[in-house]
């Protein structure tokens, strides 16, 4: 593991805090949970597509159909992570909602098992024990609620896409500048949760001016500023440390609402959290990570 310099260090402590808030961030939005998850795609193309038009205007162009339908498929994964994860963090603990979605790692080991990948055997013993921690976690929300419960199950079925997005993307990012993806990515992911919002007869306007700038500061700290600056980082000190690093998200996400929200998460979830979050590290360190992950 390379040992990060000074700057690689202040680069990766914001990164997290970047990703930490994003919880908080949608937990304290006065809008539909789907919506959410639209505007922060809708803004993050805006920010991106400037970018992409003055300088990968060539790559457009020539981007190949296998590129573009890898792109587009990580966009429709994408969809389906937000728009099960967003609404989770909504029904149950922030705690509870970030420790689920962060088995992303998990799922991408089970994925590359069925893909005919070899998975080291420490990998399944991680496997095996955050698994243990998600029996434990969901335990306790069975007793808060139903609604809680129910959370956290589309929180893990939002790791699910998470790790599905982060599969087809990594081979898509082989032909493709990471600016392009991103947009084009982005904008399909926007599309779908379009339609969705529409068809389900969400409300796409009429928030108070603080629920914009909270979209806003969420496209910044989440979809712009903590992955950007973490992909950055991936030349310098590693994936293996970095996607370590991005596990900070769930006690830093919980912290965040506890003092913000007043939103304690029941003092059960602590330990089944730091199971869950030890399993994630053995499949990390196990197996050489890929990317981080979308949130």
């Amino acid at each position: 593991m390379t040992r990060p310099a000074a700057p690689d260090l202040v680069i990766l402590a914001v990164a997290v805090l970047g990703v930490s808030a994003a919880a908080p961030l949608i937990a304290a939005i006065a809008a539909p949970p789907l919506a959410i998850a639209l505007w922060r795609n809708a803004f993050g193309v805006l920010a991106l597509w400037p970018i992409v038009v003055l300088r990968r205007r060539g790559e457009l162009r020539t981007i190949r159909r296998r590129g573009l339908g890898l792109t587009v498929g990580a966009g429709f994964a994408l969809a389906a992570h937000f728009g099960t994860w967003v609404p989770a963090v909504s029904m149950t603990s922030v705690a509870s909602a970030t420790a689920l979605v962060a088995m992303q790692p998990v799922w991408n080991a089970v994925l590359a098992r069925l893909g005919g990948q070899h998975v080291p055997w420490r990998a399944w013993l991680g496997i095996a024990v955050a698994l243990t921690g998600v029996l434990l976690l969901t335990g306790v929300d069975v007793a808060v609620s139903r609604r809680a419960l129910l959370g956290d199950v589309l929180a893990l079925v939002g790791g699910v896409f998470g790790a599905i997005y982060v599969a087809l993307g990594s081979a898509a990012r082989r032909g493709i500048s990471a600016a392009t993806y991103s947009t084009i990515c982005y904008a399909v992911c926007a599309g779908v949760l379009l339609a969705a919002c529409l068809i389900g007869g969400v409300a796409l306007s009429g928030y108070p001016a603080e629920a914009w700038w909270m979209l806003i500061a969420l496209t910044v700290s989440a979809q712009l500023l903590g992955h950007t600056l973490f992909n950055r980082a991936l030349a310098n000190v590693g994936a293996l440390l970095v996607s370590l690093l991005i596990l900070l998200e769930v006690p830093s996400a919980a912290a965040i609402a506890a003092v913000w929200l007043g939103q304690a998460p029941p003092v059960a979830v602590i330990p089944a959290t730091i199971v869950i979050l030890a399993g994630v590290a053995i499949v990390v360190t196990a197996r050489p990570p890929r990317e981080p992950p979308p949130d």
